[in-house]
């Protein structure tokens, strides 16, 4: 049963990654949005690549810091998505969307972390 709920969530983190990436897309890159953009996708890509690495730790503590790593990069999603609203009004619909998804996923990988020690 265990394996069911980390392969959904899995799944979450790369359609969190798609529509992201989506996001992104839609966005005119200038001089203040491309850096955002670039950092945006860096970070939101990353909390699935890390869950995926999580789920093949070798150790409880590898899986840890992997979670550990999801988290923070979870947070610093939503930092990213908060200037790309705020720069670009024209996705910031879609922003917020995103916002609170990077929210449950950072309380999410918190909940995991703390049940882990």
């Amino acid at each position: 049963m265990l394996k069911n709920i980390n392969y959904d969530l899995e799944e979450r983190t790369t359609k969190f990654s798609k529509e992201l990436i989506s996001l992104c897309k839609k966005c005119r890159l200038d001089t203040i949005s491309k850096p955002i953009v670039s950092q945006l996708v860096r970070s939101g890509t990353s909390v699935g690549a890390n869950y995926s690495e999580a789920n093949g730790a070798s150790s409880k503590k590898d899986f840890r810091s992997k979670i550990f790593i999801c988290k923070k990069e979870s947070k610093e999603t939503m930092y990213w998505l908060r200037l790309l609203a705020h720069n670009s009004p024209s996705v910031k619909e879609e922003c917020l969307s995103l916002w609170k998804e990077a929210k449950e996923l950072t309380l999410i990988f918190s909940a995991i972390a703390k049940s882990s020690k």
